[in-house]
């Protein structure tokens, strides 16, 4: 496929983000927006800088070509550091996709999950605060285990942090983005069979609402070329087809879309809003209530408080072989 295809199917996807949608680079994790879209250009700004950033449509299109010749994934490392942007933006596009595992972009067979958030329920929906019990899902003990190491670690200064405690805050950090979005992914399929378009459905942290999102793909050249010559387009002009000249030959015919693309409409959910002055006041309920407890439930929060942080000690300190007894056993380090 030309790369004009991907060009336009990347800038449909990024028209239709919010215009305050945050990207960020994959290695130097440098927050930015995109500004404006254009035909042979993207508008990029750092969040640090008052001027744009031009993307051109011909970096982009090296970079893909990069991509598409390593079927292992692209090595991010190999970027530039001002090359950062393009494989980010690179990424919204359905068939390519980071991997901050590998640390690798990659090029796959069927199209990724678009880049769109969707909230997990909140609290409001579930019942009483008191009445909660601890989830089954991976991403709850990462969570846990990453708040204890950020408590114990003063994060607004990683340069003063020791490379040890780095390790296993990213390690965390990456074991949580990864359960999390699993979840999320989980949460969006039943979320696709309760919402209606253009009906937002608000929780307490935000609202969301439901959006149709369509991928096109030319059919094989021989079937375009026929088509569009059966209806009076001239075959030299079609020799070397691209979304460009089909979609002007459309133009002046009357051949449908479906004749020559093959259409793929896909459901996603976009978060619509977020609403931070809740998400504050919440927040701030939670350490009022801890501050107001008394008597026996202030000793039985206290207790909570203790098991948990035995718990954590448990799966976060080291055991030498020593302490293990009977059968031998196998010791995953990964």
């Amino acid at each position: 496929m030309p790369f004009s295809a991907t060009w336009h199917n990347l800038l449909e996807p990024l028209e239709a983000l919010p215009a305050d949608a945050v990207f960020r680079t994959p290695l130097s994790d440098r927050p930015f927006r995109v500004t404006d879209s254009q035909e042979h250009r993207i508008l990029i700004q750092f969040r640090d800088d008052t001027g744009t950033t031009p993307l051109s449509r011909e970096q982009f299109e090296t970079l893909y070509e990069r991509v598409t010749d390593a079927p292992e994934g692209f090595d991010l490392d190999r970027l530039p550091a001002d090359a950062e942007p393009y494989a980010t933006l690179l990424s919204v596009h359905p068939r390519f996709a980071i991997d901050t595992d590998a640390n690798t972009l990659t090029e796959r067979e069927e199209p990724t999950t678009p880049l769109v958030d969707a909230p997990i329920p909140s609290a409001a929906d579930s019942g009483n605060d008191d009445d909660r019990s601890e989830p089954d899902v991976p991403v709850y003990n990462d969570a846990l285990l990453l708040i204890d190491a950020l408590e114990r670690t003063d994060p607004t200064d990683l340069s003063g942090v020791e490379t040890a405690t780095l390790v296993d805050l990213y390690t965390l950090c990456s074991d949580v983005q990864r359960n999390a979005d699993e979840l999320r992914q989980a949460i969006r399929g039943v979320l696709l069979d309760r919402l209606t378009h253009d009906q937002p459905i608000a929780g307490q942290y935000g609202s969301i609402q439901r959006t149709t999102r369509r991928n096109r793909s030319l059919k094989d050249d021989e079937t375009v070329i026929a088509t569009l010559e059966a209806a009076g387009v001239d075959r030299q002009r079609l020799l070397s087809v691209d979304r460009e000249k089909v979609d002007d030959a459309l133009a002046v015919t009357e051949v449908t879309e479906e004749e020559v693309y093959e259409i793929d409409d896909r459901e996603y959910v976009r978060k619509a809003d977020v609403d931070d002055d809740t998400k504050a006041s919440r927040l701030q309920g939670l350490k009022d209530r801890l501050a107001a407890a008394a008597g026996d439930d202030t000793d039985e929060l206290r207790a909570e408080i203790e098991s948990l942080e035995e718990r954590i000690d448990e799966l976060t300190s080291f055991k030498p072989g020593q302490a293990f007894h009977g059968d031998s056993t196998a010791i995953d380090t990964e």
